[in-house]
């Protein structure tokens, strides 16, 4: 008999979503729009599943200095069509905002499913260096540093006692029971000294009612 394999289905709770920064100055179109739709599709990620948002937030930043090879910055065109005869739009590369371009390319790269338009969310690109992304940066930085001191502190090694600081702590002991034998031992001499005490006061009370006893006979 075959055993059926379980498919890899994680949990919401399980599924941690990082912002990461990407400089793509100097970086080619279609190079970069692969590497930021693997990003957003989590891809890179172990826990990869395709029905569920397990991707990343990506900020691209100095988006105007994207580079196309051979002629397509000079014949390259972006076409779009409003559904109504005689409605087509041509728009040439030189045109186009860089930021559109990106966008484009990634998008085109997405499944085309109902997810790719929440993944397209998280792209937030940018034509300069300037975003207003840091404190969430700044978050994915602390996770990721407290998580591997974490792991730091699991993988060191326990290091054995040695002998030298176990001796004393027997001594220790030793000298501990030989106080508390002594505490028990005064403890039953003072109870002995006391029994003696009362037995002796008694014999003394009976020996003076004797006596007035034999004074007032007389």
């Amino acid at each position: 008999m075959s055993k059926k394999i379980e498919q890899y289905n994680p949990s919401a709770k399980e599924i941690v979503n990082d912002w990461k920064v990407i400089d793509a100055n100097g970086q080619t179109l279609g190079i970069l729009a692969s590497n930021i739709a693997t990003m957003l599709m989590g891809k890179h990620k172990p826990n990869y599943v395709p029905h569920m948002l397990t991707g990343d937030y990506v900020v691209v930043i100095n988006s105007s200095g994207i580079k196309v090879t051979g002629l397509k910055a000079e014949q390259k065109v972006y076409t779009r069509h409003s559904q109504y005869p005689g409605n087509i739009k041509k728009i040439p590369y030189n045109r186009m905002p860089s930021t559109k371009v990106l966008q484009l390319a990634v998008k085109g790269m997405l499944p085309k499913n109902k997810l790719s338009s929440k993944m397209l969310k998280r792209l937030k690109i940018y034509e300069d260096s300037n975003h207003p992304h840091t404190a969430q940066l700044l978050g994915t930085k602390n996770r990721i540093s407290e998580k591997k001191s974490i792991l730091s502190t699991d993988n060191e090694p326990t290091k054995p006692s040695s002998k030298k600081n176990v001796e004393p702590v027997k001594a220790s002991t030793k000298s501990n029971a030989t106080k508390a034998k002594t505490t028990k031992s005064k403890t039953a001499k003072a109870k002995t000294t006391k029994a003696k005490t009362t037995k002796s006061n008694a014999t003394k009370a009976k020996t003076t009612k004797s006596n007035t006893k034999e004074d007032s006979n007389k």
